[in-house]
């Protein structure tokens, strides 16, 4: 098999397409803690839940953006690290 700027951007190691994978620890984290937060919508609580889930949606991203399968994970972390910071920027 050719290694392409496409067979990179799209494959990983043993040659399989990959857009998206199983949700790992600190996306299933970011997706429950987001849930709960619709929950528990004031105090303490929503405040703890919220930094939870951003604390691991930043991780996830993080890691794909050093460790993903390829260059569209890793530009998926990419996009979702930025809008992350903007987001809390705001």
């Amino acid at each position: 098999m050719e290694n392409t700027l496409i067979d990179k951007t799209f494959r990983d190691s043993n040659g399989k397409i990959v857009l998206g994978e199983m949700p790992n620890p600190p996306l299933i984290l970011w997706i429950v803690a987001s849930l709960l937060t619709l929950i528990f919508t004031t105090g303490k609580i929503n405040t703890l839940l919220d930094i939870l889930a951003n604390g691991a949606l930043f991780t996830w991203a993080w890691l794909e953006l050093f460790q993903g399968v390829n260059y569209f994970r890793r530009a998926l972390g990419l996009a979702v690290l930025i809008g992350l910071i903007a987001y809390q920027l705001q």
